[in-house]
C-alpha cells in the first residue's frame, strides 16, 4: 500500500481521500514531520500537535477560497506539506527554504503572516468583513492557542465579532479550563455542532425575545447558566459566540464532522479543540519545552544537550538576575511568556515569589512593572526586542515619561537567524534612542553584558540592556556586581598613521567583526557601549583626530546609533566624512546567522571592504581575509 502523503500536493488532492483514510495519512504527516524537524531544526512540539486538526480544516473547508488564519504561526509545519511545500521542507528556516511561519509572499494558503500571537482574531474578522461587503461567500477561520489567549488583542476582536460569519478554533493544549477529554465531550460537541442544536437555540432565543421586560432577562439569564453548568463556554457566548466543544483535537473523524456541521452556521462560532503538544512522539509529549524550538537530531535517541563552549547570552542574564536578586530583595522580574527563552528558568526556582510571567501581554507587563516601580519594587522586564516593539506606547507613558527605574533586558537583538523577518531584533536602537532620559546600552562581551544589567539597575532611571541571540565571543567574567562610568566608550586598538587615519565606533555585537576589521586596515577602534548618553567627548575627540568615521552597528541604520553620532558632531559644528554601517533598510529573512551578516556586510571582511570602498586613500592596510 503505497503512502497517502505521497498523494497530497494540494488540499483539493486531500479531498479526494475517503474520510476513513485521514487517520493513516495524520499518521503518516506526523513521522515526516518528525523526519523533516529532525533534520532540518525547528518548532517540533506544537507542529506535531495540531496534525489532525491542520488535516480536518483543509479536508472540510475549501481552501484557499476559504481562509485560514493561523495564530503564532510556529504550528503551521502540516498546513505547509499539505499545502504543496513537502519537498520543500528540507530547507525549512535556510536561505532559499520556506519560513518557519505563515508567509503571504510564499502561498496562496498562507492567507496571513505571523509569527508573533493574538492576531488571528483580529485579522479573520477583517477578512470576513471584506467576503460581506464584496458579496463573497467564502468562510473564514482563526486558529488560536490558549496561550495566545492571554493577549487582550484577542478579547479586542472577539468583542468586536458579533454579527460575523467567523469560526474561532481554540487549541487548547494547557489551559486547564476544561475536564478531560472523553465520550461526553465529544458527544456534547456533535450534539451542539447539529444541526437540530443550531434550530432549537436560534428558537430558543426568539421565544425568549418575545417575553417581555425583567422577565426576559431573568429568563435569559437562567437559560446561560444553565447551559454554563455543563460547558465551560459561557465566557464566550457572552461575546456573541455559539460555543462548541470541547472536543478531542487528535480525533480527526469527529473533527472532520465537526467542521462540517459548524461550516453551514451563520454568525460567530467558537470552536473548543483540546490537543497535546509533541503528540505521537513520546519524547517530545514528555518534554514538549524541551522539543519546542529544536536544533538537528537523531529521532531514535531525542535530543542529547552538550554543554556550550561558552555561556549564551541569555544565560549570562539569567545568571545574573539571580546574583541580584540575592544582593537586593527588592529586584522582581517579569517576562511575557517566555520563562524559558529569556533565561528566567533558574530564577523562578529560586525566587519564585519575585518572578511574574504574566503571559502574552507585553502591554501589560511593561505596565506591571511600571507599577511596581512605584512603589519601591525594582523591576527587570526580560523580553525580547520585537515583544518590545509590541508595548512601545506604555514603554514611552507609562515609564519613560514617569522617569520610573525599569531595567529592560532585551534579548534577541539584531538578527536571529532561522525566525527570519519577523523576529529579527533590528530597530531597538532607533525606537529606544529618542527616549528622554533613557540609558541604552549594548555589550560587546559576555562581562560587559553583566556590568551593564548592573548599571542599568543602580540607576534608578529608565534603562535598556540589548544583546543577541547565542553566545558571546567567551571572555572571562568577573562574578562581583560592578557598574559602568555611564557614557563613557573604551578605546580597543589606535590608528598608527599620521594621515587617512579612519576610526571605527562600534555598538554591541559588531564590536569584535570591527576591531578585526579594524587590526587589518590599520584603524582606530572604539568600542562605544553606550548609544545613550553617547560618549560625545569622544566622539569629537575622535573627529579632530582622524579623516574619517565609520559607525557600526546590528540596528538599522536609519536613526540608530550611527545617527546618533552624526547628530552629536552636527550640534558641535563638526564636520567629518563619515560611514554609517548596519542593517538595510528592507526586512531580513530567514538564514545562516554568519551568512546574513556577511550579506549585510558586517562581518569583518564586509567591514573592511565597505571602509576601503568609501574612504580607498585613507585605508591603508590590507584586505581582510575571511576567516578560515
Amino acid at each position: 500500500m503505497g503512502a497517502l502523503l505521497d498523494r497530497i500536493d494540494s488540499p483539493a488532492d486531500l479531498r479526494r481521500l475517503d474520510r476513513a483514510e485521514l487517520l493513516r495519512l495524520a499518521g503518516e504527516l506526523r513521522e515526516f514531520l518528525i523526519r523533516s524537524v529532525s533534520s532540518t531544526g525547528g518548532h517540533l512540539s506544537s507542529n506535531l500537535g495540531t496534525v489532525e486538526l491542520t488535516i480536518a480544516l483543509h479536508y472540510a473547508f475549501d481552501t484557499p477560497r476559504d481562509r485560514i488564519v493561523w495564530d503564532v504561526g510556529h504550528q503551521t509545519y502540516a498546513h505547509k506539506v499539505l499545502t504543496g511545500r513537502r519537498e520543500a521542507m528540507a530547507k525549512l528556516r535556510q536561505e532559499g527554504g520556506p519560513s518557519g511561519f505563515p508567509k503571504r509572499s510564499e502561498s496562496e494558503y498562507d492567507t496571513f503572516g505571523t509569527a508573533h500571537s493574538s492576531t488571528s482574531i483580529s485579522a479573520a474578522l477583517g477578512m470576513a468583513a471584506a467576503a460581506r461587503l464584496q458579496g463573497e461567500t467564502r468562510r473564514v477561520v482563526a486558529v488560536i492557542g490558549d496561550g495566545a489567549m492571554t493577549a487582550g488583542m484577542a478579547f479586542e476582536a472577539l468583542n468586536n465579532a458579533e454579527g460575523s460569519d467567523l469560526l474561532v478554533i481554540l487549541n487548547d493544549n494547557d489551559m486547564s479550563i476544561s475536564e478531560p477529554v472523553g465520550a461526553l465531550n465529544g458527544y456534547l460537541a456533535r450534539v451542539l455542532s447539529s444541526r437540530l442544536y443550531d434550530t432549537v437555540r436560534r428558537g430558543g432565543k426568539g421565544v425568549l425575545s418575545k417575553i417581555p421586560g425583567p422577565a426576559h432577562e431573568i429568563a435569559k439569564r437562567v437559560e446561560e447558566h444553565a447551559k454554563g453548568l455543563v460547558l465551560p463556554g459561557t465566557l464566550f457566548e457572552e461575546f456573541g459566540f455559539n460555543y462548541i466543544g470541547p472536543i478531542d483535537g487528535h480525533d480527526v473523524d469527529l473533527l472532520v464532522r465537526t467542521l462540517a456541521n459548524v461550516r453551514r452556521f451563520a454568525g460567530p462560532q467558537f470552536l473548543h479543540v483540546v490537543t497535546k503538544k509533541g503528540f505521537g512522539y513520546a519524547r517530545a509529549e514528555a518534554d514538549p519545552i524541551l522539543y519546542h524550538g529544536v536544533g538537528r537530531f537523531d529521532p531514535a535517541v531525542g535530543i542529547v544537550q552538550k554543554p556550550a563552549a561558552a555561556p549564551a547570552y541569555t544565560q549570562v542574564f539569567g545568571d545574573w538576575l539571580c546574583d541580584m536578586a540575592v544582593a537586593d530583595p527588592k529586584l522582581v522580574a517579569i517576562t511575557p511568556a517566555m520563562r524559558e527563552g529569556s533565561g528566567l528558568v533558574r530564577f523562578s526556582r529560586q525566587f519564585p515569589d519575585r518572578c511574574f510571567d504574566v503571559g502574552i501581554a507585553e502591554q501589560h507587563a511593561v505596565t506591571f512593572a511600571a507599577g511596581l516601580a512605584c512603589d519601591g519594587m525594582k523591576p527587570v522586564v526580560a523580553i525580547y526586542s520585537t515583544f518590545l516593539q509590541r508595548a512601545y506606547d506604555q514603554l514611552i507613558h507609562d515609564v519613560v515619561l514617569q522617569k520610573l527605574p525599569v531595567v529592560f533586558a532585551i534579548d534577541r537583538a539584531g538578527l536571529v537567524g532561522a525566525d527570519g523577518a519577523t523576529h529579527n531584533g533590528a530597530f531597538d536602537l532607533t525606537y529606544l534612542r529618542c527616549l528622554p532620559g533613557t540609558v541604552v546600552m549594548a555589550p560587546s562581551d559576555e562581562d560587559e553584558c553583566r556590568r551593564m544589567l548592573t548599571t542599568a539597575f543602580r540607576l534608578g532611571a529608565p534603562a535598556a540592556v540589548r544583546y543577541p541571540r547565542g553566545t558571546g565571543p567567551g571572555v572571562a567574567m568577573s562574578s562581583a556586581l560592578e557598574t559602568l562610568p555611564v557614557g563613557r566608550a573604551r578605546r580597543l586598538r589606535e590608528c598608527g598613521r599620521r594621515e587617512g587615519r579612519v576610526a571605527i565606533l562600534a555598538f554591541g555585537a559588531p564590536v569584535a567583526a570591527a576591531r578585526a576589521a579594524g587590526e587589518g586596515l590599520g584603524a582606530t577602534v572604539v568600542d562605544m557601549r553606550f548609544v545613550k548618553p553617547l560618549d560625545v567627548e569622544l566622539v569629537l575627540e575622535v573627529a579632530r583626530t582622524h579623516d574619517a568615521i565609520v559607525t557600526v552597528e546590528e540596528n538599522v541604520v536609519a536613526g540608530g546609533a550611527g545617527s546618533g553620532v552624526a547628530e552629536a558632531l552636527a550640534s558641535a559644528g563638526v564636520a567629518v566624512p563619515m560611514l554609517h554601517l548596519g542593517l538595510p533598510d528592507d526586512f531580513v529573512d530567514h538564514g545562516d546567522p554568519a551568512a546574513l551578516l556577511a550579506r549585510c556586510g558586517l562581518d569583518a571582511e564586509g567591514i573592511a571592504a565597505s571602509i576601503e570602498a568609501r574612504f580607498p586613500a585613507r585605508a591603508g592596510g590590507a584586505r581582510i581575509k575571511p576567516a578560515a
